[in-house]
């Protein structure tokens, strides 16, 4: 028996080509409404992006304000206590009996 020339793997025309425009149209439109949603989605995030980066600007701001505050004040306490330290080792040497120039000596 002879063998059949070419293929009979052929596509079958039954489906009906509307209802394929149909279910693209439908997911055209269900990606375009997804892709608005996510678009207004990021517009906002940025808008809290920058939010948050202004607030940490004023915060670092801030920060370096008290940290020099806190540097002064902690110099201002230093020199006092040099200054009581002073004043205490005088009081102690005058009371032992030395004399001002070997005092002024002393504390330098």
């Amino acid at each position: 028996m002879p063998r059949n020339k070419g293929s009979k793997n052929r596509p079958k025309l039954t489906t009906d080509i509307a209802s394929q425009i149909a279910e693209k149209q439908e997911s055209i439109a269900s990606l375009t409404a997804e892709i608005t949603s996510i678009t207004a989605n990021i517009d906002t995030l940025k808008a809290d992006l920058k939010d948050k980066k202004t607030a940490l600007k004023s915060a670092q701001k801030e920060l370096t304000k008290l940290e020099a505050k806190k540097a002064t004040a902690d110099q201002k306490v230093a020199e006092e206590a040099k200054k009581n330290e002073a004043e205490n080792l005088v009081k102690k040497l005058l009371a032992e009996g030395v004399s001002a120039d070997d005092i002024i000596e002393k504390l330098k």
